[in-house]
């Protein structure tokens, strides 16, 4: 009998419990190669395309467009068999899973800052660490820590002032906050890591490289701060002040080349983050701190060819905050990779592409 491989409901990132059927890419009878895109699934926070597992025939579509679907739901299978459709049994998503993998969040005190952070993953090998931007936290990851999971420990932190981790900062400059990532890794006990960065956790990536070289085995560094003075500060300095859905929504906008995936939960989301108590206050100065005078202060990219590491260059090249022409500021020796079509959140636009090029630049 025919090998038969189930497609069906990722779990995406920490907190995912179900997605919806977006619209199926491939049509019934379509060849399928390993890692064709085949159907899309929206989130709570954002549309992604759901990739072939195996290769095959497509036989048979069971979701629907429109079908909202718990994680492991059957969404279609890749062999012609009525019976295994009729038999499919949706494996429990809390029984093993969760229970095998620990608390999704976890909390630590460094240097008297309270941070969340989570850990997945592989047990060996050298962990990678995953360093949000401004604004952001560690669901930025939401597609990304799965993927780099099944291969190396992943570890997600929220910077200090941002997600859930404590509203106070260790200092406004680059350096402080490279200071507290490699007091963070310490603390964890964590004495190397791959690093990935998308945006200013890129620029605090490579000064943590600089500063503190004996903790960074490689950088991965998403439209990354760092690498030149340009920065939008109408997207800093807007989302700092928005305090409605009506003044925080065009500002995300600016983050995609597709404004549609911002969504109302992303936007309800980072408004109860900014509603936080001296949250507000907090960003405008870690926003005056790190863009003085609408410039970036640090640019600690430039200097990154006197560390000698492997460094991996994503970018979107309709980048709206930090223009995708600072790639060209790369390292000798470094590798660029820029994707037309694709704005500021290279890791969520092209999830699945950023994730391939992450591995090969790791087990490089």
């Amino acid at each position: 009998m025919a090998n038969i491989t189930p497609i069906v409901m990722p779990k995406w990132g920490l907190s995912m419990k179900e997605g919806t059927v977006g619209g199926w890419l491939v049509e019934v009878g379509t060849q399928i190669t390993v890692g064709m895109p085949i159907l899309d699934v929206e989130t709570d926070k954002i549309a992604n395309a759901v990739e072939a597992p195996d290769a095959g025939l497509l036989r048979r579509k069971v979701a629907n467009e429109g079908e909202l679907l718990p994680v492991k739901a059957l969404l279609g299978v890749l062999a012609e068999i009525d019976a295994y459709i009729a038999a499919y049994v949706m494996p429990a998503v809390d029984a093993d899973d969760d229970a095998q993998a620990g608390p999704a969040y976890q909390y630590v005190d460094v240097e008297g800052l309270r941070i969340r952070f989570a850990r997945r993953g592989a047990v060996d090998g050298t962990p990678v660490l995953f360093i949000h931007g401004f604004g952001g936290d560690l669901d930025n990851w939401l597609f990304n820590i799965d993927a780099i999971g099944e291969k190396y420990p992943v570890i997600a932190l929220d910077l200090p002032g941002h997600g859930q981790s404590v509203a106070k900062l260790p200092g406004t400059s680059i350096e402080a906050l490279a200071d507290f990532v490699g007091s963070f890794l310490a603390v964890i006990g964590v004495p190397q890591a791959h690093l990935v960065g998308h945006s200013v956790g890129g620029a605090i990536s490579a000064q943590l490289a600089l500063s503190q070289p004996q903790r960074v085995a490689s950088l991965s560094l998403i439209d990354s701060a760092g690498f030149g003075p340009d920065i939008n500060t109408s997207y800093t300095e807007g989302f700092a002040r928005a305090a409605s859905r009506r003044e925080l929504k065009p500002v995300l906008e600016l983050l995609f080349k597709d404004p549609t995936l911002v969504s109302r939960k992303m936007v309800d989301d980072v408004l109860k983050y900014k509603r936080l108590d001296g949250v507000t206050e907090l960003l405008e100065t870690l926003g005056n701190g790190l863009f003085k005078g609408g410039r970036q202060v640090a640019q600690p990219g430039l200097a990154l060819a006197t560390t000698g590491k492997p460094v991996l260059i994503i970018w979107g090249q309709d980048d709206q905050i930090v223009p995708a022409a600072h790639a060209a500021h790369a390292p000798s020796g470094a590798t660029v990779e820029l994707f037309e079509g694709v704005g500021h959140m290279a890791q969520m636009e092209r999830a699945n592409d950023v994730n391939r090029l992450i591995l090969r630049h790791l087990a490089a």
